[in-house]
């Protein structure tokens, strides 16, 4: 064989060569590229765990603890997983007895929204980067909560299905045995049960912490928690509370809402002075008596009302909520509070917020029934949003290609049946040790704080367990944490309240 086809046969053999190694590449990129595709594919695990250590200085004192990052799963009475649900649980370290180191479980509402808000802005060790009254600033991301209550209980954080990384895994279930008020409670009892067993927590002191219609959702778990789990409870808190399914029609929702509208007017200063230059308070004291006592007798009476206590009550109203006399004449004394969302501010071209309406927002038009959007979850969305995406995958290192529904798709939501207040006062009198505290703001339009009030004072009407039911008002909105006086105020009412809802070794839980 001569020179040239010795040369020949060898390229045939370099180019054989190359092309095998580039074969083998290209499969090992494949091969790599699945493995990607595993790690971060768009299914949620149906139960895993991740632990990182951390720590964090809390009233000048340093907490270390351990954040825990899972999924576990909601079962089928077959026993096959039918849904699995995202949880993130912050113990402290190094306790030597558990045993009386009291549990938070948290939840946020919606229905459909995820357990962000209090995770990220109330009770956690990290909240989000706010300035001092709630609005958004950049750069975003979070810093440690001087004020969170880990140095006297531990936490869990609870994402009901489709909401933060919580998803449906049986693609062949009923979904509406997830989307419903009792349908809600019945699987969160069950999968509760499941996490403090796991937990080895069934001696510890227990609270339920639940926010708007999270309120709603734990004041039914505390009584199926004891009657189907015999699980009871030291605590439940209720932080801007819905109406629990007590009746407060016609009249009593027309004249429940002056109160709150005092609230705003004073803020955005449209009393006249000599309101406005009271405090606070003491014009909620004012408005607050004028409702009970003069505004609901005047609405009870409807259009047989005499002439003249009708044109002194539109006169009040329209004194104490800012509003002209002829708006309130027009609504007949039942201003809906989405048209004074608008109408507050209508002459300056903003409407406020209906959460908190401290905030205000900009219309297309000034005319109209109600604003086109709410101001006030525009401008949380703008820093929650990149703060909890951000804070799983570079501090808690949880990675996903899954989704965090901060809203998730949890409609038709089913409401019928809805006896949750009655379940909270029978679970109360059920259990001598438990205790209920009421947490809102006075700017929160949505859930006012007036409401909340008539919520506690009509949950027991037997007034046999008065001293158990408590009530804490605030200088913000329907998330009074984001406020930072209000951040420390309401941690710290949260720590008397377990303190005080912790009763003395060995006394028995018995009535007189």
């Amino acid at each position: 064989m001569n020179f040239r086809m010795l040369l020949v046969c060898f390229v045939v053999a370099i180019n054989l060569v190359t092309s095998v190694l580039a074969q083998e590449k290209l499969k090992q990129s494949d091969d790599d590229h699945s493995k990607t595709r595993v790690k971060f594919s768009r299914k949620i695990e149906i139960e895993f765990k991740k632990v990182t250590r951390h720590k964090v200085t809390i009233a000048g004192k340093v907490v270390p603890y351990t954040a825990t990052v899972g999924t576990q799963p909601v079962w089928a009475e077959d026993g096959h997983p039918v849904a699995t649900l995202f949880y993130t649980f912050y113990e402290k370290s190094n306790v030597q007895n558990r045993e009386r180191r009291p549990l938070v479980i948290s939840f946020n509402g919606g229905p459909g929204s995820a357990s962000v808000w209090m995770h990220l802005a109330y009770t956690g060790p990290r909240i989000l980067k706010i300035d001092d009254e709630g609005y958004p600033v950049q750069p975003y991301g979070v810093r440690d909560n001087p004020h969170s209550i880990l140095d006297v209980a531990d936490i869990v954080f609870v994402n009901p299905v489709n909401t933060g990384y919580s998803r449906i895994v049986d693609p062949k279930v009923d979904r509406k045995q997830f989307f419903g008020v009792n349908q809600d409670i019945k699987y969160l009892a069950e999968w509760i049960n499941t996490f403090v067993t796991r937990a080895n927590r069934w001696k510890s002191p227990k609270y339920l912490i639940g926010e708007s219609y999270g309120t709603t959702r734990v004041s039914g778990l505390s009584y199926a928690l004891q009657n189907r789990q015999w699980m009871y409870l030291n605590g439940v808190i209720l932080v801007s509370p819905t109406g629990l399914g007590i009746d407060r029609d016609g009249p009593v929702n027309a004249a429940n809402r002056l109160p709150y509208y005092a609230a705003a007017a004073w803020y955005h200063k449209k009393l006249p002075k000599e309101l406005q230059d009271l405090d606070l308070l003491e014009v909620l004291a004012k408005a607050e008596k004028y409702t009970l006592n003069e505004l609901l007798p005047v609405l009870a009476k409807g259009a047989w009302a005499e002439d003249k206590e009708k044109a002194d009550a539109i006169k009040q109203f329209a004194r104490f909520s800012g509003l002209s006399e002829k708006t309130v004449r027009n609504h007949n004394l039942d201003v809906p509070t989405r048209y004074f969302w608008k109408d507050l501010l209508r002459e300056e071209g903003r409407t406020i917020g209906r959460l908190d309406s401290r905030y205000k927002g900009i219309d297309r038009k000034d005319a109209g029934e109600s604003p086109d959007y709410n101001s006030e979850i525009a401008s949380w969305l703008h820093s929650f949003t990149p703060a909890i995406n951000s804070y799983f995958k570079n501090e808690l290192k949880f990675e996903t290609d899954i989704k965090y529904n901060m809203f998730g798709p949890v409609r038709p939501w089913d409401r019928e049946g809805d006896k949750t207040g009655e379940n909270l006062r029978q679970a109360m009198a059920m259990n001598p040790y438990l205790k209920v505290m009421i947490q809102s703001g006075y700017y929160d339009g949505a859930t006012t704080y007036f409401n909340a009030k008539y919520t506690m004072w009509h949950l027991d009407p037997s007034g046999k367990m008065k001293d158990r039911l408590s009530f804490k008002g605030y200088r913000s909105g329907h998330m009074m944490y984001l406020r930072a006086k209000d951040l420390e105020k309401a941690n710290q009412d949260i720590r008397e309240f377990i303190k005080n809802s912790i009763p003395a070794d060995g006394k028995p839980a018995k009535y007189k």
